[in-house]
């Protein structure tokens, strides 16, 4: 697949190793000037030395498109200025990774790509991107959070053969950087590792020198200039780090369970009832300052890799839908039930999309269900074939639901107003929970609903 990886540093060149290695392609992306401590185990370094070797990939600066375009061609990884990521335009990556590692989020948002992964702090799985991974070394360190967020920043580095804060180098004054040691070099405590603004900078303790910023950088007091590492194996410099491989390893993960899902599943939002239980149009009523539709359809937005279609009569919720890439199926004739519905979105799908191993069924009226309960539906569902996957709370089934495509054949069978749900009591043992907040499953029935 193309993916398209934000930031260029240590870690971000780590997950890249990861990536690399089980065949995709790869476009980097860097500010003008990159600040990566750990630069000889880095790609970033491209940007001032033109292409950078890190293992056995290769990072070439790509000045455009074309240029990139012949890197990727060629199988190496391309790697371009650019802070935006407005690459991404033309690109058009499969899967977006935003590897900056700034304990923020700089701008990435979930409908950049069919999928989005963050790596550590300042997201949230199913609002700005489909998943986290871990970034902060300890027991979890690499794993894939699909639901919440990584653990926030302490603002104190990782442990390493003991030392924390006594690790960093920092700068001592704003100004230029004049480093007085290498990365590879020896230091004692107390000896004098670098200038910056003319300013001398202490050793903290005695180790290796892994990491130094580039000569004649411009710093602020108190930057990260610089890294030591009290294990003294010279290897460490020049090769990726065990947290790198470890983060890379849960991008991986994510990335071929994407892979996997990819072109498989569909959504169908039914969005098609008479609204009688209210006394009028629900789905218009403002819920959250904007119409109770309109909350479902930011869901939607947030898998662009999967196909979306919502059985309507309303113009106006057809309308919006078309305008975010979501194909709408009429039914005129709400008041046959709810089967009439779920039918007429199965068929309009399978008719237009061979090959689904499951489709999605959501109903318009729930705003409060996020999206990584619709993520984590979709995962089960490929982990687990021919079973139904739907949201609940303990033993309590609830909307939404995928089918598996065996179910297909009883679905088109219903009739009335009774929708799937004596299938899923005649398979009891082939329905799945995923577990989800009891305020997610509410739907809205009646006004004081809202």
């Amino acid at each position: 697949m193309k993916i398209l990886i934000r930031g260029a540093g240590d870690l971000a060149t780590g997950i890249a190793s990861r990536l690399y290695g089980a065949g995709h392609k790869l476009l980097m992306t860097e500010i003008e000037v990159p600040l990566t401590v750990r630069r000889t185990v880095a790609l970033s370094r491209a940007v001032y030395e033109g292409r950078a070797q890190v293992e056995e990939m290769l990072g070439i600066l790509a000045e455009g498109r074309t240029e990139a375009e012949k890197i990727m061609a060629q199988g190496d990884i391309a790697v371009m200025v650019d802070e935006e990521a407005a690459c991404r335009e033309w690109f058009q990556p499969d899967v977006i990774v935003d590897a900056i590692l700034a304990k923020k989020n700089l701008g990435t948002r979930i409908m950049d790509a069919p999928f989005v992964i963050a790596a550590g702090p300042g997201f949230t799985a199913g609002k700005d991107c489909n998943c986290v991974v871990e970034t902060k070394r300890g027991h979890t360190l690499g794993n894939v959070i699909w639901k919440g967020s990584a653990i926030p920043n302490t603002g104190v580095p990782g442990n390493v053969a003991g030392y924390t804060i006594e690790r960093l180098i920092r700068a001592a004054a704003d100004g230029g950087l004049e480093p007085r040691v290498q990365i590879g070099d020896h230091v004692e405590t107390g000896d004098i590792v670098a200038l910056t603004g003319g300013v001398p900078v202490y050793a903290q303790m005695t180790g290796i020198v892994r990491g130094m910023l580039q000569a004649g950088v411009q710093v602020k007091k108190d930057l990260k200039i610089g890294d030591i590492d009290a294990r003294a194996e010279l290897s460490h410099c020049y090769t990726i780090s065990d947290k790198a491989r470890a983060i890379g390893g849960g991008v991986l993960e994510a990335v071929s369970g994407f892979e996997k899902m990819k072109d498989k599943f569909a959504i169908v939002v039914l969005a098609a009832g008479a609204g009688t239980r209210f006394g009028g149009n629900k789905l218009n009523a403002p819920v959250r300052n904007k119409p109770l539709y309109e909350h479902t359809l930011d869901r939607v937005q947030a898998f662009g890799a999967f196909p979306a279609f919502i059985v309507t009569g309303s113009e106006e919720i057809a309308g919006e839908a078309q305008k975010r890439g979501i194909t709408p199926v009429w039914n005129r004739k709400p008041e046959l039930g709810i089967a009439r519905s779920l039918k007429l979105g199965l068929e309009e799908t399978v008719k237009s999309r061979s090959g689904l191993k499951g489709i999605l069924f959501s109903v318009c009226d729930q705003p409060g269900l996020d999206p990584a309960t619709m993520q984590q539906i979709f995962r089960v569902s490929s982990l687990h074939p021919g079973s139904i996957v739907c949201a609940g709370s303990g033993g309590k089934t609830g909307n939404p639901v995928c089918w598996d495509a065996s179910f297909f054949p009883e679905l088109l069978a219903l009739e009335g107003d009774e929708g799937g749900r004596q299938i899923m009591k005649k398979y009891r043992d082939k329905v799945r929970i995923v577990q989800a907040d009891p305020e997610e499953l509410k739907d809205i029935d009646r006004k004081e609903d809202l």
